[in-house]
Parts: C-alpha cells; sequence; structure tokens
C-alpha cells in the first residue's frame, strides 16, 4: 500500500487540513482525511480497468464544512463518536451520577452531539505502510459526555480491496464510547439508487423502536416480515417507500474475532461489498434522508442515492440494562474493527 498527503486548507479551529490517498498494488485508491476522519472517495479498479467510486460525497475537502451541506447535514463517511446512533432523552446515569448530553435529534442526543468527532480536526499521528492513523482528544463534558477520552481510528487498505478501521479508546473517568461511522456506500459510481441492490444480513432479530427511532430494549424476530434479509432479497421487495429501512440488526455477539455482518450486491456493476465486523450490530440505512446534494462527478444525490450499514454496539444501550456494556472505564481500552471488503464478479 501507498500513502500520498494533500494539504488542503486551515481550519477556523486553526488545524491543518490534509487529503491521504491509500493505493494498493491493484490500482484502488481510497482517500481518507483527518477532518472528521472522512471516507471521500473508495475508487474501484474494475476488472475492465474502469474506476467505480463506491462512496457518496465531494469533490473539494471545503465543501464538506459549507454552510449548505452542515445545514443540512447527513455525516457522509465521517467518524461518528462518542456515540453512534441514539441515547433516548439524551441523559444516562452511570454509577448513580446522572449526565445530561446536547440534544441534537428532537429530545435525543443522535451521533455524539452537534460537533461530534465528524467535525473535528484529527491529529495525524502516522503516515505509511502500517496504514494511517488519526487521534483526537475528546475532552471532559464535550456534548455532555464525562471522562477525558482519547481516541484513534487507524485506516489500512489491503491488495485485496479490503478497507478496515480500527478504534481504540481510553478514558479517565467512567464514561460511555460506541463508536461507528457512516459511509454511505452506492456500488455504481454513485448513480442509479440502490433500490435493485441484493441484500443479505446474518440477523435473525433487530431492535425495536420507538416513534422517535430510539430502541426500547424489545427484539423482534425477523422471520416472515419484511426485515428478514437472512437468505438475500433485493432492497425494494418488501419495504415501505415512504420511509425505507433504518433499523438494528443483531448480527452476532461483541468479541475481537470478525464476522460478515451484511452483503449487498449490485446488479449493474457486479460488485459485492462484504462488511466484516466485531460488533454485535450492523444498523441498516437506505438513505431515505439524502438530502438534494450536487456530489462528486456531477451526480445527483437524494433519497436512496446509497445505503449505510453501521456497525457498532446497540443504541441506547447506556439506557437498557440487558443490553451490552458501552461503559468504559479507567484501565479499560475500548476497540472495534470494521472491514469493507470488494469483489468483482465477471459480467
Amino acid at each position: 500500500m501507498k500513502v500520498t498527503q494533500q494539504a488542503c486548507f486551515r481550519h477556523s479551529s486553526g488545524k491543518d487540513v490534509f487529503l491521504f490517498t491509500l493505493r494498493n498494488t491493484k490500482g484502488t485508491e481510497v482517500l481518507i482525511s483527518n477532518y472528521g476522519a472522512i471516507i471521500t472517495a473508495f475508487k474501484i479498479k474494475m476488472n475492465d480497468g474502469s474506476v467505480n467510486d463506491i462512496v457518496l460525497g465531494f469533490d473539494k475537502m471545503e465543501d464538506y464544512i459549507s454552510k449548505g451541506y452542515l445545514a443540512r447535514y447527513p455525516w457522509f463517511g465521517a467518524a461518528v463518536g462518542r456515540h453512534g446512533n441514539r441515547i433516548k432523552n439524551a441523559a444516562f446515569s452511570i454509577d448513580s451520577k446522572q449526565y445530561q448530553l446536547s440534544r441534537n435529534n428532537g429530545n435525543n442526543q443522535l451521533h455524539g452531539g452537534f460537533e461530534g468527532f465528524d467535525k473535528k480536526v484529527w491529529e495525524v499521528v502516522a503516515v505509511g505502510d502500517e496504514g494511517v492513523v488519526f487521534l483526537y482528544n475528546s475532552p471532559d463534558a464535550e456534548e455532555g459526555f464525562p471522562g477525558n477520552v482519547t481516541v484513534t481510528i487507524k485506516f489500512l487498505l489491503s491488495d485485496n480491496d479490503e478497507l478496515s478501521h480500527e478504534y481504540t479508546a481510553t478514558t479517565d473517568q467512567p464514561t460511555v464510547v460506541n463508536l461507528t461511522h457512516h459511509s454511505y456506500f452506492n456500488l455504481d459510481n454513485g448513480k442509479r439508487t440502490i433500490e435493485d441492490y441484493e441484500l443479505k444480513i446474518n440477523a435473525s432479530q433487530i431492535l425495536e423502536q420507538d416513534a422517535e427511532l430510539a430502541p426500547t430494549g424489545n427484539y423482534i424476530d425477523v422471520a416472515g416480515t419484511k426485515y428478514d434479509f437472512q437468505n438475500g432479497k433485493m432492497i425494494s421487495k418488501d419495504w415501505d417507500y415512504e420511509t425505507g429501512y433504518d433499523q438494528s440488526f443483531i448480527v452476532k455477539t461483541k468479541s475481537p474475532e470478525l464476522i460478515t455482518g451484511a452483503e449487498v450486491f449490485s446488479p449493474h456493476s457486479k460488485l459485492k461489498l462484504a462488511i466484516l465486523t466485531t460488533e454485535p450490530i450492523v444498523h441498516f440505512y437506505t438513505g431515505k434522508g439524502i438530502p438534494a446534494f450536487n456530489g462528486k462527478k456531477g451526480n445527483k444525490y437524494g433519497s436512496y442515492s446509497a445505503l449505510c450499514l453501521e456497525t457498532q454496539v446497540h443504541p441506547n444501550a447506556v439506557n437498557i440494562p440487558h443490553f451490552p456494556n458501552t461503559i468504559v472505564r479507567p484501565g479499560e481500552a475500548y476497540f472495534q474493527k470494521t472491514v469493507y471488503k470488494v469483489t468483482q464478479e465477471e459480467k
């Protein structure tokens, strides 16, 4: 893997924003910025020599901080923390102490608050054959979360078109950490919608959600419902077009071992994307709420332009005792790894 670096601009924080290009021996390239740890492009070198960029985004890094984008913000390609998805009522308690978080999604907190890890300029701590590594020090009380938390994210691109990210985190106070990454995948170079993609999710249950999409603590068996993707099916086969999908699928128990949580295939490009993860949840979002943006290479984005397969521990777990633990204490180390594996079928 070869890595090159390009300076982009100086952020309002006074920190420099860079764009790094990871290139493997096949010619596949992944572009990643230290602003928001954003994956801005994932360019697959196709068997016929063409290039297929499989994530939504913009041609210029400046577009990620534009007023128009931030006003209708969909977290394109960004790191999400301290907590992915929703925390009910933007509050939780640890050791009988109550913490009130910022509310940026009705009564709830979504994806870490108003200025989560997705809007931070991360420190660049390593660039080379072993990957690109960014670090962010999240201060005590940021968005309401307790503790000073040090987070790293490492990106690595293999010669087999496998892009991995690894998160680590430590804290000086008991706190909540539940990280994910928010790439929007379109396997057809950003064109068409994802409605006729074939999707398989290795999950027999989903998390029940309330009217505000926060998990209630109950589980729903998918067998015989529109949520059953265990044997694979076209995304739009059973869906409600007015809402699409925005659900947490339970694919495993959290462990250091990687398993394949989901696979998605485009009948047009013949690309298959597999999501391998250490995490128990793959949150499947069909992008109903993608705003009407002008994206890369003049592509027009909107509803169902792409899908997200976000890996994490159960949303709102800190408020639901029988859900897996998301509390990290001093002396403990948080870790999660996810791999995006792309393969091509012969046409």
